[in-house]
């Protein structure tokens, strides 16, 4: 089959398009036929060979996908041939064909197309197990997600509207406040403009925050903790601005009892990433079909133009996610 294939780590120019084994499906599994995948942040560390892949896992590029059932394993019953899914994976979704554990796949609600429904799986998942699973937001609760405008703060934003709750983000713009605000955030802060904390803490008429979801890491620490209400969480989901810290300040974590809590995707047990599937599922795709909730799709790529998609998640101008259109 084809895939994108990485010829070195590094650049963007470094993929192209290739030949490799086609995957066969174990037991439990599908075999899906992709007609499209969604760009994430592990992919360009991936590329540029700064990402180990798990055990496992293909070397291919894409840890999510929507397309068509093909065929299935040993000990899988209740698919058709045709039927239309998406699912998050372990990797291989720059490819034609993927091996999906049938309890992972997602069927397509009639009214998506294959690039609204690729860009679902990784960005939800993501936001569902770090909003609800892991940070406990309630409803009427107050939620801080930095990064508000990527493909997790723009599902997020969404899930915690729906949930009944209130979002707060930060951005890079006007016209990624402006988006956020139309999707349901409270508040959308640019962090261009000077420290976020003042919005925030007006924003919640003094209150502070229940959750932070933080994908910026030593930059924002102090204002984090500061952000937060007694008995606040505060995930720690990437690290992009830096992630060592020079100073901490125990003396706050410990008098408004604070949970600092690590958080992963990828490398969670299959099990795990089962049972969030069929929590999110449950949550969730009835609000796709009826339009509750929309995948926020920025631009659409071939996947022939991979190279191209990666350089434009590298500016960080997008609004949502970035798809490649496999075939």
């Amino acid at each position: 089959m084809r895939a994108v294939v990485v010829k070195q780590p590094g650049r963007p120019e470094d993929m192209s398009i290739g030949e490799i084994p086609d995957p066969r499906p174990g037991p439990g599994e599908l075999l899906v036929r992709v007609r499209a995948t969604a760009l994430n942040r592990l992919d360009l560390l991936q590329r540029q060979g700064r990402y180990p892949v798990p055990p496992g896992a293909p070397e291919t590029l894409g840890v999510e996908m929507a397309g068509d059932v093909e065929g299935w394993g040993a000990g899988v019953s209740g698919w058709q041939q045709g039927e239309r899914v998406c699912a998050l994976i372990l990797g291989g979704g720059y490819a034609e064909l993927v091996a999906v554990p049938a309890a992972m796949a997602m069927r397509i609600p009639a009214n998506l197309s294959y690039e609204e429904a690729a860009g679902i799986p990784e960005a939800y998942l993501t936001a569902y197990l770090n909003l609800f699973l892991i940070g406990g937001l309630q409803a009427g609760g107050y939620a801080l997600f930095h990064a508000g405008a990527s493909g997790v703060g723009t599902a997020a934003i969404q899930l915690i509207r729906e949930a009944g709750a209130h979002a707060i983000v930060t951005v890079g713009s006007a016209e990624k406040a402006a988006r956020c605000r139309e999707l349901g955030a409270i508040a959308a802060l640019n962090y261009r403009q000077g420290p976020f904390e003042p919005g925030v803490m007006a924003a919640t008429g003094g209150r502070g925050v229940d959750l932070i979801i933080d994908t910026v890491g030593a930059p924002y620490w102090e204002q984090n903790l500061n952000c937060l209400v007694t008995a606040g969480r505060l995930i720690i989901l990437a690290m992009q601005g830096g992630g060592t810290l020079e100073q901490v300040n125990l003396g706050v974590i410990q008098r408004k009892r604070i949970r600092v809590i690590g958080s992963v995707l990828r490398p969670l047990p299959l099990e795990e990433k089962i049972d969030l599937t069929a929590r999110f599922a449950e949550f969730a795709m009835d609000r796709f079909a009826d339009g509750r909730l929309i995948s926020v799709v920025d631009r659409v790529y071939p996947w022939d133009e991979a190279p191209e998609a990666h350089r434009y998640m590298e500016s960080n101008a997008n609004i949502g996610k970035i798809v490649l259109r496999v075939s």
